[in-house]
Parts: C-alpha cells; structure tokens; sequence
C-alpha cells in the first residue's frame, strides 16, 4: 500500500513537471515572438531542446519510480537472507581425504518436523560403508527423502546422532560438510545461462571436465549438435538464440553436475524419472561405472534399478524394515520390498488378457 501511494506520488509528479515546463516554454516562446525578439527557426530549435530535457527529466523520474516499486521486492527478498540459521555451526575442518575414506554412521536417528505430531523417521541406525552404491526405496511418505535431508544436514535429528568418521556431524564446519556431497534432488533447476555454466554451477569452469561430465551422462550426442557447444544458453529468458531441452536432458544435465563437483558422496533423488525405460537403464549402467570409489545412494521409485546397488534400504512407516542386497530381499516372503517389486512386476509379466 505504501509502495503504491509513493509510486502514485512519483507518477503524479512527473506528469505535471511534464505539462508545466511545456506550457511555460510556450508562454516563454509566445510572448517573444509578439514582441519580435524570437524568430521562426529560432522557435523550432527552443522547442526542440526543450523536448529534450523534459525526456530526460521525466526519464529519471521514471527510473526512481521503478527504484520505489522493486524496493518493496528486495526487501523481501533481503529479509529472508537476514532470518537466523538455528542451525548449530560447528567449526572442526572436514579432513581433506584423496581416498575419500569417510564413514557416516546413524545411531538411533528419530527426526519429527517442526508443528508436527507423528515423527518422519523412527530408531534409523546405518553405517554407509565407502564406495557402496545403495537403494533407498519405500512408499510415498516413508522417509525416504527425510533421511537423505538429514544427511545433507538440512535439518538436524529430534533424537540420536550422525556421525563422519566417529564425530558428530553439527561439530564440523557447515559449508565443509555440505561440500562432500552431490546432491540431484527431485525438483532441481536449470539457469537460463550457458550449459557450461549450468554443469559447473559457476561462471568460470574448467571446459574439458564439462564436456566430459556431459558424456558420461549420457549428452555427448547433444552437446554435438547444440549450435555453440558448451557456451549455448538454455531457454530463451536472456538468449533469443537459447535452446529448449527436454526434461529428460535436464535430468542428464543435473547428473552431470553432479560429476563435476566430484564429491565422495552422490544421492540421486528420483534421477531418472523423466527417462524411457532403455535411457534410464544406460545411465544407471555407466553411472555404476564413471562413480568409481565414490559412496551413491539412489532414491527410486523404480525398483529395477535396485538390481545395480549393493545394498537396499526399505523404508516403511519411517523406519527401516528391511535391509540387504536384491535377491536376499526378494527371497523374503511376505517382506515389504518383495511387495513393491511385485506390485510393478506384474505390469510388465501380465498379458493384455489377464487385465
């Protein structure tokens, strides 16, 4: 309301700085050429200028104006980068390992969130062993993306600890913790700036790695045909000239940009959900390949590509039920992972007949 009422007065104002100057140059002009003082062309060329100066004035006006109205914007938005962290910031370093030789340990992890009755996540106790890749899955509202949260250290547990390497995660600094991990999370976005920028997350980047993390996601294809390579922009927004994509190779991209932070950590949320059945099987084929030593955990609702994980978690209810690899799970009868994996199973055994 106060932005409008001050905008209003701005708007007010330039119109009748408009209107004044111009009957006053008038009158001005009118009144020598009666008493002879101001010729024909000389009129033309007053006016002329004057027109000038009332554009750049009123020009200015307007910019203030626009300066008023998007200052109740950026208030807003400096406002929510001002709201305090809760969030205990330890300040130990994160030892820098080549070997990427770290341990994540729950111990009777309990998570509930704020204004919240029921807990997310009951009694969770795991250790992520290094280089294993691992499957997350359960029904919707199990606890699967709380757990991975927690482990970002998005939120910090209700009860029990997550240790790195024996200490507790909130005694490390923030951002260093934060830094050992690549995280594609379900709802990712892309920036309607070059695709380099987009793999890199940063202006200056190292253009061979790009170009590399692109094909091991599985665009060398399409980085082939983009009309400048690394340096085309995605999407119109700033770029006339920018290219569309497709969800599918949004998803490569952010994959991609998961490899080029080469952290020992990687969690893919629900990487491949907007790929066919033969694209997704390709990515998940080389991802086991290019992800070496590093520690991948994949939150899918697509069971089948738990068959590339060393280890399965099942949640349900938020607590872990079952825990093992994918055919000691399915051989259990009655469990609740032979239970999702039956329930899309027989989509694809069934015959139209049997429908």
């Amino acid at each position: 309301m106060q932005c409008g009422l001050r905008c209003a007065g701005l708007e007010l104002i330039a119109t009748a700085m408009n209107y004044t100057l111009r009957f006053g140059v008038y009158l001005v002009l009118i009144d020598g050429a009666l008493q002879g003082g101001v010729t024909a062309g000389s009129i033309a060329q007053y006016v002329s200028s004057v027109m000038l100066l009332l554009t750049a004035a009123i020009g200015l006006v307007r910019a203030v104006q626009l300066l008023v109205m998007n200052n109740a914007y950026t208030e807003r938005f400096f406002s929510y980068f001002d709201i305090p962290n809760p969030m205990y910031h330890g300040t130990l370093s994160v030892e820098k390992r080549e070997d990427n030789d770290y341990s994540i340990e729950f111990r009777d992890v309990s998570f509930r969130y704020p204004n919240a009755d029921a807990y997310a996540l009951r009694h969770v106790s795991l250790k992520l062993r290094i280089g294993e890749k691992m499957a997350v899955v359960g029904m919707n509202g199990s606890g699967k993306t709380t757990f991975i949260k927690l482990l970002c250290r998005l939120y910090d547990p209700t009860e029990g600890v997550i240790l790195l390497n024996g200490v507790d995660i909130r005694k490390y600094s923030y951002a260093e913790y934060l830094s050992l991990f690549s995280v594609v999370f379900q709802d990712f976005r892309l920036f309607a700036f070059s695709l380099g920028q987009n793999v890199a997350a940063g202006a200056a980047y190292d253009r061979q790695r790009a170009v590399s993390c692109l094909d091991e996601a599985g665009l060398r294809d399409r980085l082939t045909r983009l009309p400048a390579g690394l340096d085309t922009a995605l999407y119109h927004d700033f770029d006339p000239n920018g290219v569309a994509i497709s969800g599918g190779e949004a998803q490569k991209i952010a994959i991609a940009r998961a490899l080029y932070k080469n952290a020992p950590f990687i969690v893919l949320d629900e990487p491949t959900a907007a790929l066919d059945p033969v694209s997704e099987y390709e990515v998940y084929r080389k991802f086991s390949e290019i992800s070496g030593g590093k520690t991948v955990i994949y939150i899918s609702h697509r069971l089948a590509s738990c068959r590339f994980c060393d280890d399965i978690l099942v949640f349900h209810e938020g607590s872990i039920v079952q825990h093992g690899a994918h055919e000691a799970l399915l051989a259990q009868a009655g469990g609740k992972y032979a239970e999702l994996w039956n329930a899309q199973a027989q989509y694809y055994t069934e015959s139209p007949a049997d429908r």
